[in-house]
């Protein structure tokens, strides 16, 4: 449990009524159910909704837990995907800021990514994607990754909440990540070693 009083846990089966709740009917963002990394965007797109529910659920049921969930006593108010860079094939995409550099290649089941973060309105701005991305190291490393990257928006570029879905540049400095490249424009490419 972090200092702000956050416990956070994997997503596993047993805790998808609380990711259900976290997400609300409609789901985050649209409807995408954090499916946007997984799958190109021709067959994200007719999934939006119902479709990108039942295919996380299905996900999360055949494991491993692709992220983690954040509670606030027996609230869930967040959630971060974290996991291997293979089993997000387009945060790898050569047109992204998160493009894979040739250390640490995609296919290598040890170098994973923190890719999508949600916090709860009411929440935003206490500490939770913090205390995410502190879980999420740790899991990372008992789970035999070799290190951790993102790619969070730069504390220059203005957005909103709903734009820092992939997290801000100032919370994994905090946590020690370090910039291993700049492939677009206010997006470093972050890396922690683990």
């Amino acid at each position: 449990m972090g200092e702000t009083g956050i416990k956070v846990v994997p997503l596993t089966p047993e805790h998808w009524p609380d990711l259900e709740d976290l997400f609300g009917p409609k789901g985050p963002c649209y409807g995408c159910w954090c499916n946007h990394f997984r799958m190109p965007q021709k067959l994200r797109m007719p999934l939006l909704g119902e479709g990108a529910r039942l295919l996380f659920e299905e996900r999360v049921r055949k494991g491993p837990p692709p992220g983690l969930l954040a509670f606030a006593g027996d609230m869930p108010v967040g959630w971060l995907q974290v996991g291997p860079r293979a089993h997000i094939p387009e945060w790898n995409n050569p047109r992204r800021a998160s493009t894979p550099l040739p250390d640490a290649p995609a296919e290598d089941e040890r170098n994973w990514a923190a890719s999508c973060f949600f916090v709860r309105k009411g929440f935003r701005g206490k500490g939770v994607t913090a205390d995410l991305l502190d879980g999420a190291i740790s899991f990372a490393r008992d789970s035999g990754a070799r290190l951790l990257e993102a790619a969070p928006m730069d504390h220059e570029f203005k957005r909103s909440n709903e734009g820092l879905y992939v997290g801000a540049e100032r919370v994994f400095l905090r946590a020690g990540f370090s910039e291993v490249a700049r492939q677009k424009e206010g997006r470093p490419l972050m890396r922690l070693v683990l």
